[in-house]
């Protein structure tokens, strides 16, 4: 059932918090209750475990569902109840089936015979004399009733309970005896009017006709859920002969005329109540049927029978299904996980007593703290004290004190999945909060995001309540401890440790001795008065709370039992030893002897106690392996799960039919009672638990977990409850695969199918198995199963690909992490690290499986060679994957993105907005980082965790400064804020407004702590505040100051005005000492600025990129920031989206790293550690994150070394052994670099900067052309620098471009407005340049040439800064204008045989021209925001490879413009050259790329590439109605030529 069908009013009670009861309880659980008499459908039962119920069970599954069948007849004898609570049971069952399954609930089988009429447990005393008035005149039956009744005073009324019979011989005579009195003086009793109709059915029903009342009649909808298959026979003289039940093979006692009677009416009134419900079978008699009979007839009536149910039972989930169509998946799960918490609130909430004044401390409190700021309230006790219990019931009470629109959130932690995770339960927090306050819901990424994301939003989500909302928000979080271990949730970094006005957070946490969760808090909160003790309860409220729960309990004791309750707890005690002694006293009778009266005085002696009544009811092999499998399982087990277990036990199975054989020779399964009965008498200490979209089986107290701990788990018997957990979620024993077994009854070994639930990763194309991902790797972990961790998990690409797409690839990297900590492997320290680097794209690009084998193969290819046994494996797979992939793919031939172990070493995620400002502190690896939301992060950066959110700037942070060795910080915000901020608990010391509306904002912070001085840069003013007192020391004004910096052992601050205007003022007056003005920089506008304190120097970063102490260097565009070490040896400039590292030397700065770090966004801020090994960067908007950078990898292990930073255009050989380019820093050198052994092989010398390259790969020569107009021709194979240099135009014009023709006899040179063709002839000792044999000028004065092709007989192409593009033909000196560009030509390339070219631009747009026809073809865009860089034709002219700023390559069918492919590769790309079936390729990061194009001839229209990535694209192509005199070229996949001349003018490519 749905959540939408409840009513409105509902729906918001629930948001609100308020703890309303539902009509249902949501799950994902089809599960079936089946009713039959016992001894007359065994063939049925077995036939429908053997065939239905596994094709069901399917079924389910692939919907995402969870099939159970409740079958208690199957497997026990009729007479198998030997306490008499069976039909109670069964009655309990249906009704859990009625509230959780989704779709069918009931099936009823009935054939020829009414079943077992089993005798009432319990008599109310007023009833039970009524009947035994009608028996005075009887002695014996008397005597008789009163042997097998006996009365029980301390039931409310008092009640005549039947005592346990004798198990075996004389039990069904004596059963019927009992029965036939009870019956006889029922008619009578009521004859007389001393008992009712219904009193006396009670006597007259059988255990079936119950079941069907309850689960058909009392269904209240007559049309669902239930299903009802009934046998009749054709021959009633034959039946009576020989009898259908005989036939199917089962032999039974004949029942008598009275139970016949019962039986027709039965089936009469199921018939005409629903008739639709009602499934008929009509079965031959014995006497009618040919030779054989039996085998035929049981075989087609078995078959069809199964073959309805499975119709019937299917069509019921799907129906149910359907009803859910169309609602909010989102919504749904926020209503279920409310439901969830609200009635465990309710269930616990009934248990409060004897602590109101607590409770009224609490909430007098929480009025006192409504209209201001105050901390969280914490609510502390030993276990079991009751804390959970208080909680629920202030759930109840919080709006009577604030109230009653206020929202409440209660959450008991670690029940649920999605209470067990900061992330996780934040999110939910807020999809609750928002729509009952009505503000914006989360966004996705918030919900697809990391801790990070949902904290802060979180955080900011509590400051708007508080702001913008009259009404109040409670958040109640029950057993912070009970939160998973995984990314520091214990540490508390996601509580706020101060809550605005409007706001209250009330939490609970053990009070342990040693270090946890309360003395963390203790730390960020220091005010006493936030926390309040729950202490044992008294004497006199042990009494209190004994009277209420007996009264619930509909109980008493007598006085000598309560005098004996009372005295076992003379001091008092925690309610949870009350309520566990309570469970065992509500059983004792008014008869009960009183040497068997006893009372546990500790929790531990009550679990053992437990435990011990367990073994004797049920035997100690059920016992302790069933509590032994719950205590091992990672999550829970359900009970469908723990019942299949079960069934692979041998052990178990060996206990339970030691006096029995098992009832099937095929099937061996655990008889289902035998679970239901234990189940009920384990009761409270097992607890439910939402996880993996399921609800699950735990051990509800810690001390109960501590003692199956220690009774059943010690030595080898974890490893064994492991070893078979695992069998089981590895599916070893599934899919009809049968198990051995050896029993006490059987004279040799059972070798039977144990009918357990399949366990495949996917259960449909959609649908994975979250149970076996989450639970698997941790028991083959436990019980020591490496090789098969290796096989089924760590090694398995399938395995990697579900897990990343169901649960994430932080949850993979968990699971890697959980097996670090077991097993020294450098294998798995590099697969977790390729995770933990591949996390951001998968979250960010919706990644699919192509994305996933894309990135483990990209990353680990390179270490195949090191580690073949892990890696090796994971990267064949790989390769086979993408062999067999029915898409186009890119198939990585080398490792060319960052690799695990390489310079990045993560990247973190969890601002909302852009990352503008970070700051490292050096003593304690504490790093803060400010946000354009105005939040704050801190992190930890030993571990990599987040410590702190601060939330108390409204607007952009652009300044911090940490001080008091990373213990306290001071930053600054375009709000005009400057907040204090204590880093040990979190919280802000002071805000002070520092800068007024209209003024310029906050751009720089100076903390000098020996004089207890923070200075802030405002506009024209420089301002001095106290640090102990917030008060302002003194102000500095004067021109609109853009850097500044205090130089404290000179007592100097020191401004940087616009045009270059430096000051020094007084550091302690604020007084003028200095004035002068830089030179050279007037033009300029200073941007950014970090100080030297030990050269007494500041180096400041300008707009135009200037950066100067000395002038450094300058940097391709404006410098965003410059940072420092702390040791003043390098420095770090940002600008666009890479970071610049220089290194000090005895002449300044000089480059560090060869190649700039690159971000996807906007680099905006830097810090760099105390020990100069690691810079952090951080990127905005369209971006934000941190990515931490590894300074000493130049210096450590590589794997296949990159090739340095190729900055401009680069030349590539064909094969891509070699790679030219000029040199980083230093472009007059040209570096030769061998990428095949990773070292530079040559370096070549040029007069001038080199502009491009270009290289002739057959002829063996290199061409660089120079910024002074210059051309150097450098032979290849020459041993000494024969170098020819054409001289310059008489311009002096820099060489923007040049291009070789196809056969390498021509070389197009292009200048600004100048284009050069040179020949090329053959010489000695090398080819000879000859010419220009062309020259000719543009007529564009307002651009220049930015792009140039060549092609065959001396045809010229080439593009414009404007967009322009023309067609030159030298011989003819004719220009061909072609369709412009929007905006500046970037590439042009032309396929090897010259019929087609492209052209790209800076706007994404790019073109497909016809040369022949001198016609645009295709107009093909991707990516409206970033343009193409780079491209090439394959080697056959069918496929455009292309290169974009945004970091992608693109593959495109040339006949019909189609997008076949993207690929994400996290750099710029420079050159693209093609090879026999794919390409190579060069990027910013100095990465080689080789991949091979998989391209299958028939591609399925479903086929989308932008499935996975945020991009859109759309292709344009020319009209085809004219004739075409040429033949047309191939085409690819399922795009024929028909379908490309019926193409419309406009294909596009939509958002997906």
């Amino acid at each position: 059932m749905s959540f939408s069908c409840l009513s409105l009013d509902t729906r918001r009670d629930l948001l609100q918090g308020k703890m309303v009861p539902l009509p249902f309880q949501p799950s994902n659980l089809v599960r079936i209750f089946v009713s039959s008499a016992s001894s007359d459908m065994a063939a049925e039962r077995e036939a429908l475990l053997q065939t239905a119920y596994p094709e069901v069970q399917v079924f389910c599954q692939k919907h995402g569902l969870m099939f159970e069948v409740i079958d208690l007849k199957w497997g026990v004898p009729e007479l198998g109840d030997r306490d008499h609570r069976s039909i109670q049971l069964c009655l309990d069952e249906i009704e859990s089936c009625q509230k959780l399954s989704m779709g069918p609930s009931f099936i009823a089988l009935l054939g020829d015979r009414y079943g077992h009429r089993p005798l009432p447990r319990f008599i109310e005393e007023r009833e039970f004399e009524a009947l035994s008035s009608q028996l005075l005149e009887e002695a014996g039956v008397t005597q008789l009733l009163a042997q097998w009744y006996r009365k029980d005073e301390n039931a409310i009324p008092s009640t005549y309970v039947l005592q346990r019979l004798p198990q075996r011989q004389g039990r069904g005579s004596l059963e019927g005896d009992l029965a036939a009195v009870l019956r006889r003086a029922a008619w009578e009793a009521e004859k007389h009017g001393l008992i009712s109709p219904e009193q006396r059915e009670r006597y007259q029903k059988s255990e079936t006709q119950w079941e069907i009342e309850r689960g058909l009649f009392s269904s209240g909808d007559s049309e669902t859920g239930a299903t009802v298959f009934l046998r009749e026979v054709e021959d009633p003289q034959a039946h009576a002969e020989d009898g259908v039940s005989r036939n199917l093979g089962v032999d039974v006692e004949e029942e008598g005329a009275e139970e016949q009677q019962l039986l027709t009416n039965l089936k009469e009134r199921m018939t005409s109540y629903s008739p639709k419900l009602v499934k008929v079978h009509t079965v031959p008699a014995l006497s009618r049927e040919p030779t054989n009979p039996r085998s035929k007839t049981r075989t087609k009536y078995l078959k069809e029978l199964c073959k309805q149910l499975i119709a019937a039972t299917n069509h019921q989930v799907l129906g149910s299904l359907r009803s859910q169509e169309g609602g909010n998946e989102e919504l749904e799960g926020l209503f279920s996980e409310l439901a969830h918490h609200m009635a465990l609130g309710r269930e616990r909430g009934k248990a409060f007593c004897g602590r109101r004044d607590l409770l009224d401390s609490i909430c007098q409190s929480i009025s006192q703290n409504d209209n201001r700021t105050h901390p969280p309230l914490i609510i502390h006790g030993m276990p079991g004290s009751g804390k959970a219990t208080l909680l629920c019931q202030l759930c109840e009470r919080v709006p009577a004190v604030l109230g009653q629109e206020t929202v409440v959130a209660l959450r008991l932690l670690g029940t649920s999945q999605l209470s067990s995770t900061p992330h996780n339960l934040l999110r939910n927090i807020c999809l609750q909060v928002c729509p009952a306050l009505g503000l914006p819901s989360p966004g996705a990424q918030v919900a697809k995001g990391n801790d990070g994301t949902s904290v802060l939003f979180f955080h900011n989500l509590l400051l708007s309540v508080s702001r913008s909302s009259t009404r109040s928000l409670v958040l109640i979080l029950g057993s912070v401890e009970q939160l998973d271990y995984l990314d520091g949730a214990h540490r508390l970094h996601w509580l706020p440790k101060s809550c605005p006005p409007k706001v209250h957070i009330i939490v609970s946490t053990l009070a342990a001795a040693n270090h946890g969760p309360l003395q963390t808090l203790r730390e960020a909160i220091p005010e006493p008065e936030a926390y309040f003790e729950v202490e044992p309860l008294s004497s006199e409220q042990v009494v209190e709370m004994l009277t209420m729960l007996m009264v619930l309990a509909r109980r008493r004791l007598t006085p000598a039992q309560q005098d004996l309750f009372q005295h076992s707890f003379p001091e008092g005690g925690h309610p949870l030893l009350l309520e566990l002694a309570f469970n065992e006293a509500k059983r004792w009778a008014s008869y009960t002897l009183p040497s068997e009266l006893a009372i546990a005085t500790t929790v531990s002696e009550a679990m053992h106690s437990l435990c011990e009544r367990l073994e004797k009811l049920h035997g100690p092999l059920l016992v302790s392996h069933t509590l032994g499998y719950l205590a091992c399982s990672r999550n829970g087990l359900s009970e469908a799960e723990l019942k299949d277990i079960l069934s692979l036990d041998d052990g178990v199975l060996s206990e339970i039919y030691q006096h029995q054989p098992p009832p099937s020779k095929s099937i061996l399964r655990l008889p289902p009672l035998v679970w239901a009965q234990l189940r009920r008498d384990i009761g409270e200490c097992l607890q439910e638990r939402r996880a993996d979209s399921f609800v699950l089986l735990t051990l509800a107290h810690r001390q109960f977990a501590a003692v199956v701990q220690g009774r059943y788990l010690s030595g080898p018997e974890s490893t064994k409850r492991h070893l078979l957990l695992a069998d089981f979620f590895r599916g070893t024993w599934s899919w009809g695969m049968k198990k051995p077994a050896v029993l006490p009854t059987l004279s040799k070994p059972l070798n039977a199918d144990r009918k357990v639930a399949p366990q495949p990763l996917w259960f449909s194309d959609t649908v994975t198995n979250k149970r076996k991902l989450n639970e698997l790797p941790f028991h083959l972990l436990s019980s020591g199963q490496m090789e098969a961790l290796k096989q089924d998990v760590l090694g398995n690409m399938s395995w990697f690909t579900c897990r990343i797409l169901a649960t994430g690839a932080a949850s993979l990297a968990d699971d890697f992490t959980l097996c670090i900590k077991h097993t020294s492997c450098p294998e798995m320290r590099l697969v977790r690290d390729t995770l933990l680097l591949l996390k951001p794209t998968i979250d960010s690009l919706q990644g699919g499986a192509s994305v996933i084998y894309t990135e483990v193969l990209a990353r680990l290819h390179s270490f195949v060679p090191s580690y073949p046994d892990l890696i090796g494996l994971l990267c064949q797979q790989c390769v086979s994957w993408f062999s067999a992939c029915p898409h186009p793919v890119l198939i990585p031939l080398c490792g060319f993105l960052q690799p695990p172990a390489g310079p990045l070493r993560t990247t973190l995620t969890g601002f909302l907005k852009g990352v503008t400002v970070l700051e490292l502190c050096a003593d304690r690896m504490v790093l803060v980082g400010g946000s354009q939301d105005g939040s704050l992060m801190v992190w930890n950066m030993k571990d990599i965790e987040v410590m702190h959110f601060l939330t108390g700037h409204s607007a952009e942070v652009r300044c911090v400064r940490m001080f008091g060795k990373g213990t306290r910080a001071v930053s600054a915000a375009m709000d005009g804020t400057l907040c204090l901020w204590n880093l040990n608990s979190g919280r802000e010391e002071f805000s002070i407004k520092d800068a007024h509306s209209g003024e310029q904002h906050l751009c720089q912070l100076h903390v000098d702590e020996k004089n207890r001085i923070v200075y802030s840069t405002s506009g024209s003013k420089v301002n001095a505040w106290h640090l102990d007192t917030a008060a302002l020391a003194f102000q500095i004004s004067g021109d609109v100051w853009l850097c500044t910096a205090v130089f404290v052992p000179r007592m100097v601050v020191m401004t940087v005005s616009e045009g270059g205007g430096l000051s020094l003022w007084d550091s302690s007056t604020g007084e003028l000492r200095f004035k002068h003005q830089l030179s050279g920089l007037q033009e300029e506008a200073p941007m950014c600025s970090v100080l030297l304190q030990k050269q007494g120097r500041m180096v400041v970063g300008f707009s135009r990129g200037s950066l100067s102490m000395v002038l450094l260097e300058k940097l391709p565009m404006e410098v965003h920031f410059v940072v420092l070490s702390e040791d003043e040896t390098l420095l770090a400039a940002g600008f666009g989206q890479h970071v610049r590292v220089f290194l000090a030397g005895s002449k300044g700065f000089h480059r560090f790293l060869a190649a700039d770090l690159e971000h996807q966004g906007l680099v905006q801020a830097a810090a760099i550690s105390s020990d100069n090994t690691t810079i952090v960067t951080g990127s905005s908007p369209s971006a934000p994150c941190l990515q931490v950078w590894d300074l000493t990898y130049n210096c450590t292990h590589k794997t296949v070394p990159p090739s340095v930073a190729c900055i401009d255009r680069p030349a590539l050989s064909h094969n891509g052994n070699y790679i030219y380019f000029p040199q980083a820093g230093n472009s007059h050198k040209i570096i030769i670099w061998d990428s095949v052994g990773g070292v530079e092989s040559d370096t070549l010398d040029a007069s001038a900067p080199v502009r491009c390259l270009e290289v002739a790969e057959e002829r063996r020569l290199l061409f660089a052309g120079l910024a002074s107009g210059a051309l150097l021709v450098f032979p290849l194979d020459s041993q000494q620098q024969d170098v020819v240099c054409i001289p310059p135009p008489e311009s002096r014009k820099p060489i923007n471009h040049m291009a070789l023709s196809r056969q390498e006899e021509q070389l197009a040179v292009a200048y600004s407005d100048l284009v050069l063709v040179l020949d090329l002839s053959p010489g000695e000792p090398c080819p000879v340049l000859d010419g220009p044999v062309y020259t000719f000028y543009t007529q564009l004065p307002a651009a220049v040439i930015s792009s140039v092709a060549l092609l065959a007989q001396y045809r010229v192409l080439y593009g414009m800064t404007s967009g322009e593009l023309f067609l030159y033909d030298c011989p003819q000196a004719k220009v061909s204008p072609l369709e412009a560009h929007r905006s500046k030509v970037t590439c042009l390339e032309t396929s090897h045989r010259e019929r087609w070219a492209l052209s790209g631009s800076e706007d994404s747009q790019q073109c497909l021209w016809d040369l022949e026809l001198c016609q645009l073809e295709h107009e093909m865009c991707y990516n409206k925001v970033t343009g193409r860089e780079s491209a090439c034709f394959s080697k056959d002219d069918k496929y455009l490879y292309a290169g974009s700023q945004d970091r992608c390559i693109t593959v495109w069918d040339v006949s019909s413009g189609a997008l076949l492919v993207v690929q994400f590769v996290y750099a710029s790309v420079t050159r693209i050259v093609p090879t026999a079936d794919g390409f190579i390729a060069t990027t910013r990061l100095g990465y080689l790329i080789r991949e091979r194009l998989r391209c299958s001839q028939s591609i399925s229209p479903q086929y989308d590439p932008l499935q996975n990535i945020k991009a859109t694209c759309i292709v344009k192509s020319r009209k085809r109605e004219e004739a075409d005199p040429r033949g047309q070229q191939g085409s690819v996949g399922n795009l024929s030529r028909s379908q490309i001349r019926a193409n419309k003018l406009s294909q596009i490519c939509k958002i997906v």
